[in-house]
């Protein structure tokens, strides 16, 4: 009988199974998938299967649906969350569960829709499901956000071409990014980026630096403090039960927390950032002892506005990733519209809570002692690029010594990296 040749499909859905969550024998898998990825879900369906899941379970969203229902519905029902969607979450994370979530989505199947509620919407979500969230910032669970190509997002990724060969020219770019070819296995690629990955982070944990300084010709000038005990990981983490997994496919970056009170100065996005199905683009931010104290932004600036607002933390930093500006999705030329990959194309900080586990020993601690040691809260995390071809770092010691750690946007050379 002849063997059968695993597609393209196929190997990124083993690679998702088998590095993103990391899937042991016995396991439950929960897929988060738009319809528009049904093919993709099951394919991981079967890859899970295969590799010994108890039991895969879809929870299935539609971008068309939700437009509908917020277009029409009236501004209270987005105060709710159902209680028993919040129950399935929170119960199977108990139970030990891997999630998979596919992010796919036209960047601005929103844009109609009136902000404030999705502002709404998101609060409710984030108040029902804070169990949830909290299990997987902290890494009590395995959990992995991949992408697949939708016929919205393609449209906006390549606007001149028609929309199927727009998709497969999307769906081609993303496998470059995540390792994923005829001739390789994509498992065996990927270990070997993440070990260059812990060998980046592994160099900035030995510095003890307590600040970083981030300079452009954009008009970035921002410092960043680090808290004491700071951590920074990349590529693959360890999950409470032990076993290592890889939260983001693909992944470029090496990543900490800032102190929430301990940045100061002004920073230029360098992408447009994709919030709530709009658009926010050429945006500035400017900071005061930790705190947005001033922004604009040429498009989306009433978007940007309701991100600030979204509660106290929404408006402190709550990451700092260092991402090449020479990596391979930088290197592909392509606005992606997507956070997952453009984030990729460059260094990059959050807005909004913190990963406890980028402090030592921040993950057994409760929310109190981790705002004490400078770990910002908040129902939003989002990420947004600053990263240029010219950016430079500094980064300073307890001892005082300045180590250059990125020049011209890249590692340092004399890192050695």
């Amino acid at each position: 009988m002849e063997q059968h040749k695993e597609t393209l499909l196929e190997k990124y859905a083993r690679l998702v199974v088998r590095v993103g969550v990391n899937l042991q024998k016995g396991q439950l898998l929960v897929i988060n998938a738009p319809i528009a990825c049904a093919d993709f879900a099951r394919a991981m369906s079967r890859a899970a299967f295969a590799a010994g899941a108890r039991d895969v379970t879809m929870h299935w969203s539609d971008e068309i649906s939700a437009h509908i229902r917020y277009a029409h519905g009236e501004k209270a029902i987005f105060e709710e969350y159902p209680d028993w969607l919040a129950a399935f979450y929170n119960d199977a994370a108990a139970r030990g569960a891997a999630f998979v979530s596919i992010a796919a989505r036209d960047p601005e199947v929103f844009r109609d829709i009136d902000p404030e509620k999705l502002t709404l919407a998101n609060k409710a979500a984030g108040g029902a499901l804070l169990e949830y969230r909290t299990r997987m910032m902290s890494n009590q669970n395995r959990w992995c956000v991949v992408s697949e190509p939708t016929a919205g997002w393609a449209r906006k990724v390549f606007p001149d071409l028609p929309e199927k060969q727009a998709v497969e020219k999307l769906r081609a770019a993303i496998y470059r990014t995540i390792y994923v070819d005829e001739d390789t296995d994509p498992v065996a690629n990927w270990q070997r980026h993440i070990d260059f990955l812990h060998r980046a982070a592994a160099f900035l944990n030995q510095q003890n630096f307590v600040r970083l300084h981030y300079r452009n010709a954009l008009g970035t000038d921002l410092t960043l403090r680090l808290p004491k005990g700071y951590l920074f990981a990349g590529g693959s983490e360890v999950a409470a039960d032990g076993v290592s997994f890889a939260a983001n496919l693909p992944s470029e970056e090496v990543y900490s927390l800032p102190d929430r009170e301990g940045t100061e100065g002004i920073v230029y996005a360098s992408k447009p950032l994709i919030y709530n199905g709009n658009v926010i683009d050429k945006f500035w931010l400017r900071f005061a002892k930790g705190e947005v104290v001033a922004f604009h932004a040429e498009r989306g600036e009433t978007i940007l506005r309701e991100l600030l607002q979204t509660d106290e933390g929404s408006r402190y930093l709550g990451e700092v990733a260092l991402v090449p500006y020479d990596s391979p999705i930088s290197r592909s030329g392509i606005l992606f519209y997507h956070t997952l990959f453009d984030e990729n194309a460059a260094c990059h900080l959050a807005l909004g809570k913190a990963y406890p586990t980028c402090l030592e020993g921040g993950a057994a601690m409760d929310s109190l002692t981790l705002l004490q040691h400078g770990v910002n809260d908040s129902l939003v995390h989002e990420d947004f690029m600053v990263g240029t071809p010219d950016l430079s770092i500094v980064g300073t010691t307890a001892d005082g010594r300045q180590i250059q750690i990125f020049e011209h946007g890249n590692w340092a050379e004399s890192l050695g990296l």
